[in-house]
């Protein structure tokens, strides 16, 4: 996600975490903002893209309990 205010992270690596990660996310439509944010030429939309993907997947993976509040 960092990486995506400077350049395109529509990756191998990117595809393939997405990937795991949707076995643990009922709903896609956050792997798939991320995804298409990734592609995109532009680097703000890019970056906006792929924060709102990330927050999306971090929150579907906290209620399907694959992941932990750090503040718990």
């Amino acid at each position: 996600m960092v990486r995506s205010t400077t350049d395109r992270v529509d990756t191998i690596e990117v595809r393939l975490a997405l990937r795991c990660l949707l076995q643990h996310c009922p709903d896609r439509w956050p792997l798939e903002m991320f995804w298409d944010a990734a592609a995109t030429e532009n680097a703000i939309g890019r970056a906006q893209g792929c924060t709102a993907g990330f927050n999306g997947i971090v929150r579907q993976l906290r209620l399907a309990g694959a992941l932990r509040d750090p503040s718990a």
